[in-house]
């Protein structure tokens, strides 16, 4: 089967990590799947580049070594259903229009412009905190020098900053906690506070660092102790040269005598290919149950990578595109929702921040995969009707769910070996023979391009 490019997608229900998608990884990962597969048949295919994995990393690995060696025969594998390859699509660009200060945060949803202060639900005082940080917020650190302010933003969360530091009133934190949620996949509970002010979140005009400016968004400042961000750019697709083989989780990479050895799950028997090079560009921590012979210190660094939980929903509207701007929700599940051609496009990040992003998107993701396609299609449904009224013609909803869907990268105060290092990455993404290593959870400093700087390394290793 060819790459598709842009394959037209199924109208309604659950598409991404569906029950059927994540069986096999989670049957690997719990030590079932071996005990009840059959013995490996060889297909007799051999190719010059297997690349285990058809998100944005692996069909950017494909198109790579395709511009290399042209007429290389190079197969994709991957366990999402056709059309599923790609992994999430992002969301655009640019920071909201309006604001919806929600039932769930304030007992009511109230919908506004973005800087429509007066009008705001909240508290008075919380109003008032939230005008001081934008306009006038003081020197919270008088004194220090930047070296030691920006020390001191890493040991704390945009949260706590704005909680403990300038103390304002508990509705002007909630009401800027979703702002880095489109960004990083987990909310201002878990978000450190340098990145807030590399990010120009309210709150740190008055602390005189280099680039300062008036509390807005999307100011991106420099700081040797903030981290990588920015939306995902939108996925390169593998050349027409590639196949594409969907459905075809792979469960076993061995090196052989001449070649490596790659063993996939068909939906009826586990088949193999040979391939000259491999590239695993999956998520990391799967990688050590797909390559056993990996030495320790790689197969528990492969371990560390964490990517956080995302759900993207598209509903098809009968007037077709939403009359609507991009929209924060301050508290409801959607954390995000913006136009599109066909109606609306909702994000929810269910990363439970308040555990911080590695403890919280493990219970996310927990979570997620627990809830019923029907709950999602329910809520999605309640906040399309909350945004947009009740008379809105809804013809269908389209979930798809990852829950791995977004590389961390390494930030303080949850790392405290960035920005110095030793990084686990460096350790993780070492070439093993003929197996090169390309999730983009491996390039954790790499930000919105991780995936593609991913596979391009792992090529040039394999080429070089």
């Amino acid at each position: 089967m060819k790459a598709v490019v842009n394959p037209a997608e199924p109208a309604g229900g659950l598409r991404g990590d569906t029950p059927q998608a994540v069986a096999v990884p989670h049957a690997l990962r719990d030590g079932r799947f071996w005990r009840h597969a059959g013995r490996p048949e060889p297909t007799g295919e051999t190719y010059d580049l297997v690349v285990v994995g058809g998100g944005r990393s692996g069909l950017s690995a494909a198109e790579e070594w395709l511009l290399v060696d042209p007429g290389a025969r190079v197969l994709v594998l991957d366990n999402h259903d056709p059309g599923d390859h790609g992994g999430p699509a992002g969301f655009g660009t640019g920071p909201p229009v309006r604001v919806m200060c929600d039932k769930e945060s304030f007992g009511a949803d109230t919908l506004l412009p973005v800087g429509r202060w007066d009008d705001l639900p909240l508290a008075a005082r919380a109003v008032g905190d939230l005008r001081r940080l934008r306009d006038d917020p003081p020197d919270w650190f008088p004194g220090l020098s930047q070296e030691d302010k920006q020390e001191r933003l890493a040991e704390l969360t945009y949260s706590g900053f704005l909680l403990e530091v300038c103390g304002v009133h508990p509705d002007a934190e909630r009401f800027c906690r979703t702002l880095p949620c489109a960004e990083r996949a987990y909310d201002g509970r878990a978000l450190g506070a340098v990145d807030a002010w590399a990010a120009g979140y309210p709150g740190f005009g008055g602390l005189g660092l280099d680039g300062r400016g008036v509390g807005g968004l999307g100011v991106g400042r420099l700081s040797r102790y903030a981290s990588p961000a920015g939306p995902r750019a939108g996925s390169r697709r593998a050349a027409g040269r590639a196949l594409l083989r969907p459905s075809s989780p792979v469960v076993s990479v061995r090196h052989a005598d001449t070649s490596v050895v790659v063993a996939y799950f068909d939906g009826h028997l586990v088949r193999t290919v040979a391939a000259e090079s491999v590239i695993m560009a999956c998520w990391s921590s799967v990688v050590p149950h797909l390559v056993p012979d990996l030495p320790e210190p790689q197969r528990r660094a492969l371990r560390q990578a964490v990517r956080l939980p995302v759900l993207e929903a598209s509903v098809r509207l009968r007037g077709g595109r939403a009359r609507t701007g991009r929209t924060r929700w301050t508290g409801a599940f959607w954390c995000l929702t913006e136009p599109a051609p066909e109606g609306l496009r909702l994000l929810a990040t269910p990363c439970r921040s308040e555990l911080g992003p590695v403890a919280g998107a493990a219970a996310g993701r927990d979570e997620l995969m627990a809830t019923p396609y029907d709950r999602l299609e329910d809520g999605v449904r309640d906040q399309v009707t909350r945004l947009l009224g009740p008379r809105t013609g809804i013809e269908s909803i389209t979930v798809h769910r990852w829950g791995h869907g977004r590389p961390m990268a390494y930030c303080r105060p949850w790392h405290p070996f960035y920005p110095d290092g030793p990084f686990p990455a460096e350790v993780a993404r070492r070439r093993f023979g003929r197996i090169a290593i390309a999730g983009s959870d491996t390039e954790p400093a790499a930000g919105g391009e991780a995936a593609v700087v991913a596979a391009r390394r792992a090529v040039r290793e394999l080429t070089a």
